[in-house]
Formats: structure tokens, sequence, C-alpha cells
């Protein structure tokens, strides 16, 4: 018997596929696109090709587009699939989950493996990966590229939260010749406050702090967060596929 977990979010969307004995057999992802619906096709002809018959029950969807999955058995919030994907991943029951996504950020507080509490940012993309992702366009670069720089600059700070005036602020120091590097490293700086923010609005306490989601795969972006919270965040290889590993364990 397989369980299988498909999470849409905004940008990707990725799949996961658990035995009855909570293996990770299969995890695969996607850009999303502009429908969801055409992606949910997608990954069922994926899923069938590696023979993974979705029609015969155990799917469960989460994520932005959750409901635009026709063979899913059930959907269930990203809150709650976070949080269960993560303390399998990190093999703990007890921890603090933050999740950058690409239009919102989540930090969630986990114990004995439910959610205890948690936070979202507002409707504004300040602290996710779309805001990551403007801006690095902006200086013509990839989001992994502009991370990577981050680590070279320093002594630059972008103060606007909403992502059309921060980005005119970018455009701005272009034009007075401040160098890419201090530019990359303002608009990391600037993400890793905004959620560590959001994250000290929950009792951290002693418990381990780990990062999911597009961005955890970024070792700046996770060393920055360990700094600015005081505290050591690890992540994972498959941090990213979180949501879908719970969304597989909801539907054992």
């Amino acid at each position: 018997m397989y369980y299988i977990g498909i999470d849409i979010g905004s940008t990707s969307a990725k799949t996961a596929v658990l035995d009855e004995n909570k293996n990770i057999v299969e995890l695969f992802s996607q850009p999303t696109g502009w429908s969801s619906v055409d992606t949910a096709e997608s990954i069922g002809r994926t899923l069938r090709e590696k023979g993974y018959m979705v029609e015969d029950g155990g799917v469960v969807s989460t994520g932005y587009g959750r409901v635009a999955v026709p063979f899913s058995n059930k959907t269930v919030t990203e809150i709650t699939c976070h949080a269960k994907g993560a303390s399998l991943v990190f093999g703990m029951e007890d921890l603090m989950v933050i999740d950058i996504g690409g239009q919102d950020t989540k930090a969630i507080l986990v114990e004995g493996g439910l959610v205890r509490d948690f936070v979202m940012n507002d409707k504004c993309s300040a602290g996710t990966g779309r805001f990551l992702e403007v801006m690095a366009n902006t200086l013509a670069m990839r989001p992994d590229e502009l991370c990577t720089l981050a680590k070279h600059g320093g002594n630059t700070s972008i103060s606007s939260l909403c992502t059309v005036f921060a980005e005119s602020e970018v455009i701005s120091l272009i034009g007075r010749g401040e160098k890419k590097e201090n530019i990359a490293f303002g608009v990391v700086d600037s993400i890793v406050r905004k959620v560590a923010s959001q994250a000290r609005r929950l009792q951290i306490g002693d418990r381990q702090v780990v990062l999911t989601g597009g961005l955890c795969e970024c070792d700046y972006i996770c060393d920055a967060l360990s700094k600015e919270l005081n505290t050591r965040v690890i992540t994972h290889k498959k941090g990213r596929y979180a949501g879908a590993i719970g969304a597989a364990l909801s539907g054992m």
C-alpha cells in the first residue's frame, strides 16, 4: 500500500510517495505554472507512469492548489502537513518549523508531532520566495545566484517591506553604483529580518528550529536566520517536500 501527498504551491508543486512503514519511496517536483488543474493532471500522469495507481485511493492534497486535484481523496491545510512532514524529515516531534514559500511564510510550533501554534505573514509578499524572485530579476540574476552573492556583501539595507517599493529601492541603489553583492546582501537581510520577526511571535524556547520550503536549500539564508534568531537553524535536502510528505502521512 502506498500513500501519496501532493503539495501544489504558488510556484512549484511537490509530490511524495510513502509506503505503509512511512518510508519515503518517491519525491519529485515541477513548476506549478499558471494552472493548478493542468499541474495536477501532469502529476497524475507522472505517478501512473511510475506505477502508482492514483485511483486506488490514499491521495491527499495540500497547498495553494489543493482543491484542483481531482483524484485526491481529501485535502488538508498546509500548516498541518508541514508540521507532520517536518517531524518525519527531521526525526523529531518537538520543533519549530519555518517554511518560506512562494507567496507566504509560516512559522509553526510543533509539539508531539502536532501543531500547537502558528503565525503566517500578511498579504504582503515581503519575506517570501516571490520577494526574492522579483529582486533577483531586477538584478538580472537567478534567486540562487543572488543568495550565493549575498555572502560576499554587507552594509546595505532594504528598508521597505512592500515589494514594489523595495524594487524601487534596489533600482535606486543600482543607479548610485552600489556593488551588486551589497544589494544582494540587503535583499536577503530584508527577508531574514521579516521571517525572524514572525518566528519571535511564538515561544521558541529550546526547541530545534528547522527551515523548510523552497529557500531551505540556500545555506546562506539558513545561516543568516541562525544569527538573527540567536539559535541554530537546520535544514534538510528533503525539507522542500515537507508539505507533500505531511500530506501523504495524513492519508494513513
